[in-house]
């Protein structure tokens, strides 16, 4: 598929400004829907379910084990890292030049943050099991991640039979924020702990692309912490040998 000019540059620019931006300063989370299309949310689509169909998808990983709490109960989705560059992304490759566009018009007026760079895109299938993933927080320890995206890809999709909800607990509100995963809708909101979320059982498929942008001076800082704790590891392993 050919990357197209699906959405135009003022547009795009309109939305970030007058829309992502002042909620994110306010509020620390937006979404925005119908942000490509049937059609070229149906090709995403496809590739995501191909990918799914092809075994290409595994069991996400926790950062640490809990003794005796099995995986499943923490989280129950299944994944796969990709660029965007390989053969069947196509379509994904357009979503994420989209979402990048919007991310950079929005980086320079996000209180100082210096968002230059971010994660490879994580394609995620909750399988309809009564899968979720707990209450939890993605940046927890300043590694650099500042802004989440997730793009939805759900047809059809009724909270009250599928579940499925993402649950927003925003710092210090007495709110909480539930996001229906539908198709075609993207979603941002801070990555530290401002946002714990967590994604409430699925009963039915439920497919996301997210992507993580990054804090280039947290990052940095981060890359150098986990240098020196390597350094200093290695260094006490051949003392103590």
């Amino acid at each position: 598929m050919p990357l197209i000019e699906l959405v135009p540059d003022a547009d795009l620019e309109r939305l970030a400004l007058e829309r992502v931006v002042p909620a994110l300063l306010s509020r620390g989370f937006y979404y925005v829907d119908g942000l490509l299309g049937e059609l070229v949310g149906d090709a995403v689509l496809d590739q995501v379910k191909e990918m799914h169909l092809s075994g290409t998808l595994q069991d996400g990983r926790l950062a640490g084990s809990v003794p005796g709490i099995h995986r499943r109960r923490i989280r129950g989705d299944q994944i796969a890292w990709v660029s965007g560059s390989e053969r069947g992304c196509e379509a994904v490759c357009v979503l994420l030049n989209v979402v990048d566009k919007l991310v950079s018009l929005c980086a320079g007026r996000l209180g100082g943050k210096a968002i230059r760079e971010r994660s490879k895109a994580m394609v995620a299938c909750y399988p309809g099991n009564g899968a979720g993933y707990v209450k939890h927080v993605d940046n927890p320890n300043s590694d650099g991640r500042c802004i989440t995206c997730i793009y939805y890809l759900n047809k059809d999709w009724n909270p009250k039979e599928h579940g499925g909800i993402l649950r927003i607990f925003p710092e210090g509100k007495s709110y909480v924020a539930d996001i229906q995963p539908l198709f075609d809708r993207l979603l941002f909101f801070w990555s530290d702990r401002r946002n714990p979320h967590e994604v409430q059982p699925s009963y039915a498929t439920r497919y996301a692309i997210t992507v993580w942008y990054f804090d280039s001076k947290e990052r940095a800082e981060a890359k150098r912490r986990f240098k020196d704790l390597t350094a200093s590891t290695l260094q006490h392993e051949g003392t103590s040998s």
